[in-house]
């Protein structure tokens, strides 16, 4: 009886012992289960060290990386890497790192943020038993407030080339520079140079009337000893050469400024085309009104032109006109009134360019030859648009400035070494 007691009781006693088994083994198969999800949780853990006083959180967050992760079981598909900032590398030693994404400068070589991102420091091994001889620890990557880049970078710059801009000169001033440099010249190169400049003038001038001279004939009146083998280029010959004393009148006299601007200048520069006509005394205006195909505008009445001359001469000598208005806009206006006045009866456009062109020089500018390509314009602006006629003359100095830069720009390559580029 006592021996069947005692099998009863250890066939009790091995059931209950399998019973304890089968528990124990659900709970070692939960905690291996449970062991990759910690591992998981673990990567994304940011732990916040605690400052001296105890308690408080300090103002820099450090990233730690977890313990190594278990092998995952087989078949099992791999899991995506986590969706943040931070990418996960899985070493072969089992060892995580933690990476920041790092910002480039477009040259190749991080900078620190200036959006208030922290910059990543750098990595520093772990210390324990991953960290003896020939092995390393696990890497920490640390979130600095500040935007001070890391000690030993060095951020690629380039400077910025900073060009000194000098300011425009003002037409005056180009002028000035420009006679400056004529001046400074030998006399056969500036006899040279006024020859071919007074010849374009004269060209262009007459062009504008209707007058179209040949090469032949601009070579015969601007000749300092005309031996004309033709006999016909005479009177063309003639009429050039007149033309050209006159500009070089208007040169003379635009540079004496302190002579007065009188009704004389502009019956002098009539008699210099004409000199048949008389003398100052005695020169006549026009008597009476013509019916000029060029002209398209009213005239003024004879017994009206003395006066409506020496209303545009005393509109020039008063102080508010120089006062109100630039050379360019007085010259223009007083060439415009002149003209409309039409004083004489044979080139009155000829003498008020020729006088515009004196106010110009007596101000400091260069002369505004109206280019005859401009010939139509120039008639329609004279209907009554004085604005037209002021663009005109605007344009045609600095037309006029422009080309004698370049002249002189061509001279100065010309004598420029070959080996220079």
């Amino acid at each position: 009886m006592a021996a069947k007691r005692t099998s009863k009781s250890g066939s009790s006693n091995s059931k209950s012992g399998a019973n304890a088994k089968a528990p124990a083994k659900k709970a070692a198969g939960a905690k291996k289960s449970a062991a990759p999800k910690a591992a998981e949780r673990g990567a994304k853990s940011v732990e916040k060290p605690k400052d001296a006083k105890g308690g408080k959180d300090a103002k820099a967050a450090k990233v730690v990386a977890p313990k190594p992760l278990t092998k995952p079981a087989k078949g099992a598909p791999p899991k995506p890497p986590p969706k943040s900032e931070a990418t996960v590398v899985r070493t072969k030693s089992g060892e995580s790192l933690t990476l920041l994404p790092a910002r480039s400068s477009g040259l190749g070589a991080p900078r620190p943020s200036s959006a208030g991102v922290p910059a990543p420091a750098k990595s520093v091994p772990g210390k324990g038993a991953a960290g003896k001889a020939g092995q390393k620890g696990p890497l920490t990557l640390t979130r600095t407030a500040s935007d001070r880049p890391p000690a030993g970078f060095i951020q690629a710059s380039m400077p910025i080339p900073v060009r000194k801009l000098e300011p425009s000169l003002s037409i005056e001033e180009r002028f000035q520079r420009l006679d400056a440099k004529i001046e400074g010249k030998d006399e056969e190169f500036k006899a040279q140079f006024y020859r071919l400049y007074d010849q374009a003038w004269v060209s262009h001038d007459s062009a504008l009337e209707g007058t179209v001279y040949t090469r032949e004939e601009i070579e015969a009146g601007f000749a300092k000893e005309p031996n004309l083998a033709d006999s016909s280029l005479q009177p063309a010959a003639d009429e050039i050469r007149r033309h050209r004393e006159a500009i070089e009148y208007v040169r003379d006299f635009g540079l004496r400024k302190r002579l007065p601007v009188t009704v004389d200048a502009i019956r002098k520069l009539y008699l210099i085309l004409h000199p048949s006509e008389g003398d100052l005394k005695t020169v006549k205006y026009r008597k009476d009104i013509p019916q000029h195909r060029l002209y398209f505008h009213e005239y003024a009445a004879p017994d009206k032109i003395a006066y409506k001359v020496r209303l545009v001469v005393d509109w020039l000598n008063e102080p508010e006109t120089r006062k109100t208005r630039n050379a360019v806009r007085i010259a223009a206006r007083a060439h415009y009134d002149l003209l409309r006045v039409f004083p004489f009866p044979i080139d009155s456009g000829k003498i008020a360019r020729l006088f515009m062109n004196l106010l110009l020089y007596r101000a400091g500018y260069p002369p505004a030859i109206i280019h005859a390509k401009e010939r139509q314009a120039y008639y329609e602006a004279l209907k009554g648009e004085p604005n037209k006629i002021l663009r005109i003359v605007a344009d045609s100095v600095e037309d006029g400035l422009s080309s004698i830069e370049k002249f002189f720009e061509e001279q100065d390559t010309k004598k420029r070494p070959s080996n220079l580029i």
